[in-house]
């Protein structure tokens, strides 16, 4: 048994570190990640019974949908995190740390004073809105979800601010690292929900503020430690603070951050429709088809999130074949993530019936709908993170910009017309037309065939 066990660790071993410099690392933080997002998987999925148990399937769906609103602030960033992401990536690869220095003070002080702002500005608008209206909820709730609203944007902002530390660890090719933070909020989340469970009532605004504190703190105790030891040639400070590389990182931000206000509508809006056109109870059964068949998305978002920067470091040195041989990869990897979603769908009515119990019935044409989507939504992802990571995302924006007006309009008419399976339709139909014109596009770069706006 031993001897076999030491056969498997030298062959994994020899396959880990085989080839170029760059696969190896990015072979060795897939698999960190499997490890570590298997874990945050399990988590989430204990995570959604245990909280349905506390409060109940209105409340999760308000939640939700609350969670949905605040995450479109997200987008206040104006796309300085993707821009730092690429520009740290390049500074890397030509060996310009100090500059790479430059770029993180910059982005942690802009930052910081936008969503300072933001954060005034909600503080004052909140006591004038009427959640329980935004949210469709009982009138006798009203008070409750404006303290919620305000804990839950709080925790948000400084989270916002704190989470560049993930983006530096990405643009550096250690997504293992960036996705640890993750696993350890969630734990840290799991605890407090379960401690809730028996020691209270249900509670919406302890469940909000346990959902949103646990992820502040695990981001503050990882940002000293690495600014402290690994990363300490990297630590921002005031003194490497230089405005004038803010256009720099806006050049490529900017961009960024219209593809980010087009994405929110696309991936954060359905939840509203959902709750207007049906009631926030609907949300939970849509949300719970998405949380399992998001699996596979997570699965194979493990093996992409560290090409991103990988794609940069190779652009940036001209070693197109490195690139072709990892797109051709990734379309192997993507073929495997379709047989996965194939098998959860059938699996599904079992699945859901130990995760959920008779709680929450999920139609099995939701089901069906959600793995076509996932599916093409992969397949689009394979392509828009080689073009994020090497910048060329100006088709990309104005595809997602009509996408994002077409969204809402479509998700209204077919959510009339199929229930919550025609929300779902509406989004398979805008990635699997985004998915075709991406792939076109990056066979074009990678051919050097690419002009005009392909190569933009």
């Amino acid at each position: 048994m031993r001897n076999q066990v030491s056969s498997l660790y030298f062959v994994l071993n020899k396959a880990i570190n085989k080839g170029h410099k760059r696969s190896v690392k990015a072979k060795k933080n897939i698999l960190a990640s499997l490890v570590i997002k298997g874990g945050s998987i399990a988590i989430s999925l204990v995570l959604v019974p245990l909280t349905i148990n506390y409060v109940n399937t209105t409340s999760y769906g308000i939640w939700l949908t609350l969670s949905s609103i605040v995450g479109w602030f997200s987008f206040f960033d104006i796309g300085f995190g993707h821009g730092l992401r690429n520009k740290f990536a390049e500074s890397i690869a030509r060996g310009e740390y100090d500059l790479a220095r430059k770029y993180i003070s910059t982005t942690y002080v802009v930052l910081s004073l936008i969503i300072g702002i933001v954060l005034l500005i909600f503080v004052g608008i909140t006591p004038f809105l009427n959640w329980a209206n935004i949210l469709n909820s009982p009138a006798e709730m009203a008070g409750e979800l404006r303290v919620l609203a305000l804990i839950v944007f709080t925790f948000f902002c400084l989270q916002f601010v704190l989470k560049l530390i993930t983006t530096v660890l990405t643009a550096n090719q250690e997504p293992a690292k960036a996705s640890f933070f993750n696993f350890m909020g969630s734990l840290f989340s799991l605890i407090v929900i379960y401690v809730l469970t028996l020691t209270t009532e249900g509670n919406l605004i302890y469940l909000g503020t346990a959902l949103s504190f646990t992820p502040v703190l695990v981001l503050v105790f990882s940002s000293i430690w690495f600014y402290n030891h690994e990363y300490k040639r990297f630590a921002p400070s005031f003194k490497q603070v230089d405005f004038s590389l803010a256009r720099d990182l806006m050049s490529l931000g900017g961009k960024f951050f219209v593809i980010q206000i087009g994405a929110l509508v696309l991936f954060s809006t359905n939840n509203i429709i959902i709750t207007q056109l049906f009631g926030p109870t609907e949300v939970t059964p849509f949300n719970i088809a998405f949380k399992l068949f998001n699996i596979v998305t997570m699965g194979f978002g493990i093996v992409a999130t560290p090409l991103w920067s990988a794609f940069t470091d190779a652009y940036v040195r001209e070693e197109y074949q490195w690139i072709k041989n990892t797109l051709a990869k990734m379309r192997k990897i993507w073929l495997l993530s379709v047989l996965s979603a194939i098998g959860i769908l059938f699996a599904s009515p079992f699945l859901y019936d130990i995760w959920v119990g008779d709680k929450v019935e999920v139609p099995f044409g939701l089901s069906v709908a959600m793995c076509v989507y996932v599916v093409v939504s992969i397949w689009q992802t394979i392509h828009v993170f080689f073009l994020n990571g090497i910048g060329k995302i100006k088709l990309q924006l104005y595809m997602v910009s009509i996408s994002a007006v077409l969204n809402i309009p479509m998700a209204i008419y077919l959510g009339g017309l199929f229930g919550l399976v025609g929300i779902t339709l509406t989004s398979t139909i805008i990635f699997g037309v985004q998915g075709l014109v991406f792939f076109i596009q990056t066979r074009k770069i990678v051919n050097k065939t690419a002009k005009n706006i392909w190569d933009q």
